[in-house]
């Protein structure tokens, strides 16, 4: 069973601005000289750990993370203006462009494979491969499963304490409502909401209870930007046409993917995976058996390293 590489420090951090509005914050780790690759975080709004260092061997790669609009380090903090799908896949080029870089592998895993699989339909070229955990096309069924109607019969007792928040007129859409809570003035009702999202979302991510990863998610910082972002992209059903990633499916023709899927993946189920997968002949799909959603599950962690690895050696004997 494979485990994180050592921590590692960035050799280089920037600050860049992709509008009059937004600031990304960006960092380079490993080798200056190795494969690119590009750690695209979840949420969206979750922003980047040091922790998202360390699936990658810090030798053979040249490891590029960075915050996307609104989240982690990036200015201004939970911002929902020019706050979108596109926008971000057009700051993922400007940071490719500015880091000099030619083709990149793709890393991530939720809303990171989303936009990750958004990315690599809209400069396929600039891909040379991809490695995505727990598989998000976010389409309305797979949106309405985790925030009405799905989870929520696995895991009763997170619910109610989610519904909480909202009153009985209003739980017939539960995403509007949260979305009015996150994007009005009150802010102790806003924090509050922002809080009972996170958790609710911490508490299902993993087939274990992980009291770490709930307390995380839940903190002010990250639970702020990360509900209002969410639902923000959610209410606009994440700037995509209804099933757009597997309409665009050619786009992604001769790019290499390793998908590895927790098979009790409660906030976005397996059956995900399995559609991409049965319509893109070149993704390979691992089920972990006893996994759920978080990256940080023994098994999915294995399997991930197991893939930058595997793809690492690829690349370097293709070469």
């Amino acid at each position: 069973m494979r485990t994180f590489y050592p921590r590692i420090k960035p050799y280089a951090t920037h600050r860049l601005a992709v509008d009059s509005l937004h600031t990304l914050y960006v960092e380079e780790v490993g080798n200056p000289d190795g494969i690119p690759v590009v750690f695209v975080h979840g949420g969206p709004g979750a922003g980047c750990t040091e922790n998202d260092r360390r699936f990658f061997d810090p030798e053979k790669f040249r490891i590029i993370l960075f915050d996307q609009r609104g989240s982690g380090r990036s200015k201004p903090h939970a911002e929902l203006r020019h706050n979108s799908t596109p926008e971000l896949v057009a700051d993922m080029e400007k940071i490719r462009i500015k880091l000099k870089v030619e083709q990149w592998i793709l890393f991530g895993g939720s809303w990171g494979s989303t936009l990750s699989l958004i990315y690599a339909q809209a400069h396929p070229g600039r891909v040379m491969g991809m490695i995505l955990r727990g598989i998000f096309l976010c389409r309305q069924q797979d949106i309405h499963w985790f925030y009405q109607d799905g989870a929520s019969h696995v895991f009763p007792d997170y619910w109610k304490d989610f519904v909480s928040q909202i009153p009985l007129a209003e739980r017939h859409n539960l995403l509007d409502a949260y979305h009015q809570r996150l994007t009005g003035n009150n802010e102790i009702v806003r924090m509050a909401a922002a809080k009972a999202w996170c958790t609710w979302e911490g508490r299902c991510a993993s087939f274990h209870p992980n009291p770490d990863l709930v307390e995380h998610l839940g903190s002010p910082h990250t639970a702020l930007s990360m509900a209002r972002i969410e639902a923000h992209y959610f209410i606009h059903d994440a700037f995509l046409d209804e099933n757009e990633i597997i309409r665009q499916v050619d786009r992604l023709r001769g790019i290499p993917a390793l998908i590895v899927h927790g098979r009790y993946d409660m906030v976005c189920p397996v059956d995900q995976a399995f559609d991409l997968c049965e319509v893109w002949e070149e993704a390979r799909l691992e089920v972990i058996r006893d996994a759920g959603h978080a990256s940080s599950e023994p098994g999915t962690l294995s399997a991930l390293i197991e893939a930058t690895d595997e793809m690492a050696k690829t690349l370097m004997d293709a070469s």
